[in-house]
């Protein structure tokens, strides 16, 4: 099942999009007409606030130009680092590359959002649980865990441009507490909270994948001599950075 065959979204996730970079992301779940996010000014260096927060989980994946221990703090305070994953954001998609989000860089960051919230080459279906189909059974509550997952979505969907827009394909997302043990996963894996895939990317190396990742927010990586990528962002959980080969 590729990232790239999913459409015809109906709902919307909005979530509590306040918590900081060491905090455990515990949204509010809402469901409404689709639509696609409100921006309602332009956002530059100074600002705060919701929209902010939302501008950071969208840039999350442009941390860094080069393999880096960065993540953008998704604190709703627009600072230097989020004004360079911006510009980065902006350079990639062939945009002013000024740093401020204005209209331009707002329309750029809708047309990667699907209509339930997810992106637009990855689906929640992709990452649910694959016993139970659902968000349920982990560390946190069903809507938290969705959240995490849409987040990881859009350093995802960085990863993938960094890649040449190739299809990545997820072998494994969220996983119950129940089908981790099955798997033989770590007793407090990331899978159980929504922040890590498994993924592969038919024609890439995963040894390719794994160094484009380094820029991309991603404080766990796997090595890339594995059978697939693991990718996961534990340091938004508050847990030490694990790169198990990295460059740094």
């Amino acid at each position: 099942m590729t990232s790239s065959r999913f459409a015809d979204r109906r709902t919307v996730l909005w979530g509590a999009l306040s918590a900081g970079a060491g905090a455990v992301l515990v949204p509010t779940l809402l469901t409404t007409a689709a639509r696609a996010y409100p921006w309602s000014r332009t956002l530059r260096q100074g600002a705060t606030g919701a929209d902010v927060t939302e501008l950071q989980i969208r840039v999350a994946g442009w941390a860094a130009d080069s393999p880096s221990h960065s993540i953008v703090a998704v604190d709703g305070d627009f600072g230097p680092a989020t004004a360079a994953a911006v510009r980065r954001f902006q350079a990639a998609y062939g945009l002013d590359a000024d740093g401020i989000a204005g209209p331009a860089t707002q329309a750029q960051l809708n047309a990667l959002e699907q209509a339930d919230g997810s992106t637009v080459h990855f689906d929640f279906s992709e990452f649910t649980d694959r016993v139970s189909g659902t968000f349920s059974g982990g560390k946190l509550s069903a809507a938290a865990t969705k959240e995490n997952v849409r987040r990881a979505m859009y350093k995802l969907e960085a990863l993938r441009k960094k890649l040449g827009n190739v299809p990545i394909t997820l072998n494994s997302g969220f996983r119950s507490i129940a089908h981790n043990a099955e798997v033989g996963g770590a007793s407090d894996s990331m899978h159980l909270y929504g922040t890590a895939a498994d993924l592969s990317v038919p024609g890439v190396s995963n040894r390719t994948v794994y160094q484009k990742a380094e820029t991309c927010g991603f404080s766990g990586l796997e090595t890339y001599t594995a059978d697939h990528q693991h990718v996961d962002s534990r340091a938004d959980l508050g847990r030490a950075w694990w790169w198990q080969d990295g460059t740094i």
